[in-house]
C-alpha cells in the first residue's frame, strides 16, 4: 500500500484520475480531490450521498452526480461549481425509499466526443456542456447505471425497468431489448459494436449494434458489475454468487474463479492481460489472463468500487472503510 485516504463514508464510487489528482465520491455526500500523495487537495460538497464515479472532459471539468438529484460540474483549477443540473423533479430528493431514490443522479456521468454528457435517474438525459438539457428520454424505472455510446452516437442505457434502450442522438428510441428483471449494469461495447451487459436475472446479455440478441450466458446469481472486456476479446464479468467469469466472445465459458464474497466491482484489464476488480470479502485481486490468482490484498471492508490504473502502475480503488486506497501493482 502506499497511501490510504479517508473520507467520511463508504467509498464505493469508482475514482478518476486526472493530471496531479484523483477525484472519487464518498457516502458522506462530498467529491474528495487528493493529490498523488493523498495529500487533499479540495472537497466539494453535495446535498446527499454520492454513488455516481466522476468523469473528467479534455478541458478539465470535472462531472458528478449525487443522490441530491443534481448532476454537477466543477472547475478543478478554480475549485468552483460551474453548474448544476437538476433531474426530474421527484418529490423527495434525498433519503431512502423508491420516492427518494428514483431521481438519484447513480449514473455515470459519460461524456461524448462532442462533449455531450448522459447520466439517468428517473429517466436518460442528454446534457449539453454549458447545463442546459439536451434532451430526456423517458424510462420505466431508475436509470443507475451509466450509459455507454456506440460509434454511430447511439446511447445504450439500462434500466431498473428490464429494458435496455438504444437512444439514437436526437433522443428518440432506435431500439430497445427486454431483459427478466432489472439492469444495474452499465454496458461494455467492443470494437465491433457488440454490446454486453448483466442483469438481475443472473444473466449476461451479448447484443449486436441493433439491439438483437447474441446470446445470453446463465451465471449463479445478478450481475450488477460492468462487463471487462480483453484484447482478445473475452468477456470478464462479476456476479453476487462470488464468482469472476471469463466468457468467450462466442458466449461459452472460459473459466471462473471465486472470492470470498459477493462482486459489485466492475474488472479492469491493464496493458498486460491482467484483470482486477474487488469484492465485498475485503479484498483486491489481480489474476492471470487464464484465471490464475497474481495477487490480492485485504482491505478493511467490502470493495465495491472498481479499480482505476495510473501508468506507472498505481490502482487506486475506494472501500467501504471510507478510504480511497493508492496500491502498487505488483508484478508477475
Amino acid at each position: 500500500m502506499i497511501w490510504a485516504y479517508e473520507t467520511g463514508g463508504p467509498v464505493t464510487s469508482s475514482p478518476a484520475v486526472a493530471d496531479g489528482a484523483v477525484l472519487v465520491g464518498s457516502h458522506d455526500g462530498r467529491l474528495h480531490v487528493v493529490d498523488k500523495a493523498g495529500k487533499p487537495l479540495w472537497v466539494f460538497p453535495t446535498g446527499d450521498l454520492v454513488f455516481s464515479s466522476p468523469a473528467l472532459s479534455a478541458a478539465g471539468v470535472a462531472y458528478v452526480g449525487s443522490d441530491d438529484d443534481h448532476l454537477y460540474a466543477l472547475d478543478l483549477t478554480g475549485q468552483k461549481a460551474l453548474w448544476r443540473f437538476q433531474v426530474g423533479s421527484c418529490p423527495t430528493s434525498v433519503g431512502v425509499g423508491p420516492q427518494a431514490s428514483r431521481c438519484d443522479v447513480d449514473a455515470g456521468p459519460t461524456i461524448g466526443p462532442d462533449g455531450v454528457i448522459y447520466t439517468g435517474g428517473d429517466a436518460v438525459y442528454a446534457i449539453n456542456p454549458d447545463g442546459t438539457l439536451r434532451w430526456r428520454f423517458a424510462t420505466g424505472g431508475h436509470v443507475s447505471a451509466s450509459p455507454a455510446l456506440l460509434a454511430d452516437g447511439t446511447v445504450v442505457a439500462g434500466s431498473q425497468d428490464n429494458l435496455v434502450y438504444g437512444i439514437a442522438a436526437d433522443g428518440t428510441k432506435r431500439w430497445d431489448f427486454r431483459a427478466g428483471d432489472d439492469i444495474e449494469s452499465t454496458p461494455a461495447v467492443a470494437e465491433d459494436g457488440s454490446i454486453y451487459f448483466g442483469s438481475d436475472d443472473h444473466k449476461l446479455y451479448a447484443l449486436a449494434a441493433d439491439g438483437t440478441l447474441l446470446w445470453a450466458f446463465n451465471a449463479g446469481d445478478d450481475i450488477r458489475a460492468s462487463p471487462a472486456i480483453g484484447s482478445d476479446g473475452t468477456i470478464y464479468v462479476g456476479a453476487f454468487d462470488s464468482l469472476l467469469y471469463a466468457i468467450r466472445r462466442d458466449g461459452t465459458l472460459a473459466w471462473t474463479f471465486r472470492a470470498g464474497d459477493r462482486i459489485v466491482s466492475s474488472a479492469l484489464v491493464d496493458a498486460g492481460g491482467a484483470i482486477l476488480f474487488g469484492s465485498q470479502d475485503d479484498r483486491l485481486y489481480a489474476l492471470e489472463s487464464d484465471g490464475r490468482p497474481r495477487w490480492s490484498v485485504a482491505l478493511g471492508g467490502d470493495v465495491d468500487s472498481s479499480p482505476a490504473l495510473e501508468a506507472d502502475g498505481t490502482v487506486y480503488v475506494g472501500c467501504d472503510d471510507h478510504k480511497l486506497y493508492a496500491l502498487r501493482a505488483r508484478a508477475r
